[in-house]
């Protein structure tokens, strides 16, 4: 729980861009840049006023490290402004804004752009083992015929890339990659194909309706869009999360097969979230900040939680962060007005969902006497998630707490819990208010 008011002041995000199989037009500090530059023009306050800039990634390109010091120079904050980067996989944006509001507890910061970027269809292709020592072999040759000798041993199988994104998304510990995590879940809570499917449909369809209805454009919340528009280098506009299916069916995602089981699993790439790129941010501030700049919070974040377990069942993540942040608050899971559970996978919402129900889960993991019950999804991510709109793993964490708050405004709700999943068996839960 927060020792002092930590007020939002306002965030933008870009669309999200699905991967298709190359690199997209956006590096990644180019997504953050542009999306910190539309955010930033509408406050009334300089760059140059901000305290610090947090940036979180999961996937920082080779020549952008710290792309949150990237990011602050190309918005302007100036030299005297710490950048800095923080990196939670699945939940490194969410991160980010932790930082910023411990060192606006610790009294060191009052002005905070904090939030998440990933371009994930620029994640490296990388040579395997075998390549990289041939090649060390090859350059430590030092006569034509000790030259001749290492190409004479060449074989084209070295050549084949190792992706790096599969590495990143499979954990080292367990061997597994997340949707073999998710594949877990489904068979321990026996989560079916069809239910999965149907999560899925109605993603799409939320978030299809979602922008026919302009609600991530500003409408109802006051004029302060969620979406702003990009521009690639050759003056092409990005306006919309691109990886919608507006015409998504049980019947064709019928049509998919297994993914990481495919034998016997359920998990599809169509019941599950999209490789994309995308950024996101929030601008933070404490009372003081708020009183020094003649800022106007739109809402605040009351508590926040981090939580561990078993990396095998890492989709559980946001039960066991979430919960603790029910029971400091005495509140049930449908006292809150607004869910978003970040959808890495049908699978894993729904076991989310099923382990709050499960008396056995209940009391094992969470220390509860009886189930909290039963969450009513009108509530849950009532603009679709991941699974239509793409999954940025660094920025997602900034994105749904973000989106949880512009819910919250557009439907004069009071409270919401913004929750995810994290690669290696964590969770993360934000609990904001609107104001």
């Amino acid at each position: 729980m927060t020792t002092k008011p930590i007020y939002i002041i306002d965030g933008a995000r870009t669309p999200f861009l699905k991967a298709k199989g190359k690199p997209g037009p956006f590096m990644a500090s180019d997504l953050a840049t542009q999306a910190g530059r539309a955010l930033l023009n509408r406050l009334p306050f300089a760059p140059t006023d901000l305290d610090e800039v947090i940036l979180g990634a999961a996937s920082p390109s080779a020549d952008e490290v710290n792309i949150g010091r990237v990011v602050a120079l190309r918005l302007g904050a100036g030299q005297h402004v710490p950048g800095w980067t923080v990196m939670r996989n699945c939940a490194s944006g969410m991160q980010a804004l932790d930082s910023a509001i411990a060192n606006m507890e610790a009294g060191r910061a009052n002005l905070v752009l904090a939030g998440g970027v990933d371009a994930l269809s620029r994640a490296p292709l990388l040579f395997s083992e075998t390549m990289v020592h041939w090649l060390a072999n090859f350059y430590a040759a030092k006569t034509s015929g000790q030259k001749a000798a290492v190409l004479a041993r060449f074989k084209l199988a070295n050549l084949a890339p190792v992706i790096g994104i599969m590495k990143g998304l499979t954990d080292p510990n367990v061997g597994l990659i997340m949707g073999q995590t998710a594949e877990n879940l489904a068979w321990r809570f026996g989560i079916s194909r069809e239910q999965q499917d149907e999560f899925a449909v109605r993603s799409h369809q939320r978030l299809t309706r979602a922008q026919e209805q302009g609600v991530l454009d500003g409408n109802g919340t006051g004029g302060h869009a969620e979406v702003v528009p990009v521009f690639d280098d050759r003056g092409h506009l990005y306006a919309l999360d691109d990886g919608v299916r507006r015409d998504s069916s049980m019947q064709g995602l019928a049509k998919l097969k297994p993914f990481f089981d495919k034998k016997y699993g359920t998990v599809t790439a169509g019941n599950s979230s999209q490789v994309t790129d995308g950024a996101a941010w929030l601008v933070l501030a404490t009372e003081e900040g708020v009183k020094r700049h003649g800022l106007a919070p739109v809402g605040r974040i009351v508590d926040s939680q981090w939580a561990g377990l078993d990396p095998t069942q890492m989709g559980l993540g946001p039960v066991h962060a979430s919960t603790p942040i029910l029971a400091r608050h005495g509140l049930g899971l449908n006292d809150l007005d607004a869910w978003e559970i970040n959808e890495a996978f049908a699978a894993q919402v729904l076991g989310c969902l099923a382990a709050w129900k499960d008396p056995g889960y209940s009391e094992e993991h969470l220390g509860l006497d009886k189930p909290l019950g039963e969450l009513d999804t009108e509530k849950l991510n009532i603009d679709g998630g991941a699974i239509a709109l793409g999954h940025p793993v660094g920025a997602s964490g900034a994105r749904i707490v973000l989106h949880t708050l512009n819910v919250l405004r557009r439907t004069g709700g009071k409270r919401g819990i913004a929750t995810i999943c994290i690669g290696g068996g964590q969770g993360g839960a934000m609990l904001v208010e609107a104001l």
